[in-house]
């Protein structure tokens, strides 16, 4: 069952693209992991996860993703992408994800992935930060 649209707080809009359609006619499976990508980088946005990139620091890394496909979609489509934190581990957050149409707010895909702190230099985990996890509770409140 699809995650309720009011658990959302980090919306982006997507216009898909000519270039987006695969042979089928349809937008190709892969753009959709490109559409929860640019959600993902704004909702690091807002909590404050700023990056220059793995320059042998510590950052996010995806290490799961995965997607639910609904709804077929064809050009011209405008879609919206939501983005939640539904999980917080020692070292880890889930983020859930719902692709809408923006004209009649169908639902067309859903999904997740699992974001991992890492030390980039060392190639291992490393516990999230606590300021990092309190500003991902304030704007995804979630159970203790």
């Amino acid at each position: 069952m699809a995650t309720p649209r009011d658990a959302f707080h980090v919306w982006i809009p997507i216009d898909v693209r000519w270039g987006d359609m695969d042979a089928f006619g349809h937008v190709n499976n892969a753009k959709y992991f490109t559409y929860c990508e640019s959600a993902r980088i704004r909702y690091f946005e807002e909590v404050g996860i700023r990056g220059d990139g793995p320059r042998g620091g510590l950052g996010p890394a995806v290490v799961q993703a995965s997607c639910n496909f609904r709804r077929q979609v064809h050009y011209p489509a405008a879609l919206e992408v939501g983005v939640r934190t539904s999980k917080i581990g020692r070292s880890s957050f889930t983020l859930d994800y719902a692709i809408y149409r923006r004209d009649d707010g169908e639902l067309v895909a859903d999904g997740s992935s699992v974001v991992v702190w890492v030390d980039y230099g060392a190639g291992v985990s490393r516990p999230l930060p606590d300021d990092l996890t309190a500003r991902i509770r304030a704007l995804d409140p979630l159970p203790a």
